[in-house]
């Protein structure tokens, strides 16, 4: 990020205002925030799309039986476009519990209508359909020339969309301990094998030193 090159652009599910503290970085990339929804460019120009209003009131409603999902030992984590419900850590019956509660709640309330569901590594998410991490990962590449070497690194089940959305255009890379079946065209462990694509990455570049 210093040196300009490459350029550095950072896709997640999360809120902005949430991811932000955990980058702990005095200077930005470009970040697009919960899942394509928003969007902070390098020089603090902030937008969120606009989104369907049906969707937005259903989601108003389910934030309305969070309390019930916590009480089971859930997590939920609202945002712009989608309520994420997070169980990692829980036994594999709370987990059941859980999903069939959002599951009855997501289909009897008419949900389904106006909310995607979405499985990610530790829970699930209700969103709003209509953008996801490859709609990121289209309008980076729309701004560059087809010329431009580019590649996605991901490790979650929402990153399938953006490793699909760069085939052909870029190289989509898998960074997890273990593999599983993905898009990607390629498998990373952490942290050696990253570390080690990233330094080769930035020589290439035109960066220097590690």
């Amino acid at each position: 990020m210093e040196s300009g090159h490459p350029r550095v652009v950072i896709v997640s599910g999360r809120w902005t205002r949430d991811l932000i503290p955990l980058l702990g970085l005095e200077h930005l990339p470009e970040i697009w925030g919960s899942h394509g929804w928003e969007q902070l460019k390098p020089g603090g120009e902030y937008a969120i799309a606009r989104m369907n209003e049906d969707a937005l009131r259903h989601l108003a409603d389910a934030d309305a039986w969070t309390t019930e999902i916590e009480a089971r030992g859930g997590r939920c984590e609202m945002k712009p476009g989608g309520l994420a419900i997070h169980w990692r850590g829980l036994t594999p019956g709370q987990v059941a519990d859980i999903h069939e509660l959002v599951y009855q709640n997501w289909v009897l309330k008419e949900m389904h209508k106006n909310l995607a569901w979405h499985d990610f590594d530790g829970g699930i998410e209700l969103r709003v359909p209509g953008r996801h991490k490859g709609y990121a990962v289209d309008a980076v590449l729309s701004d560059m020339s087809k010329e431009t070497a580019a590649a996605y690194l991901g490790d979650d089940f929402t990153d399938e969309d953006a490793f699909q959305a760069i085939h052909g255009r870029g190289t989509g890379i898998l960074v997890r301990p273990q593999f599983r079946p993905t898009a990607a065209d390629f498998w990373l462990k952490p942290p050696e094998e990253l570390l080690e694509f990233l330094h080769q990455w930035h020589e290439l570049s035109g960066g220097k030193g590690k």
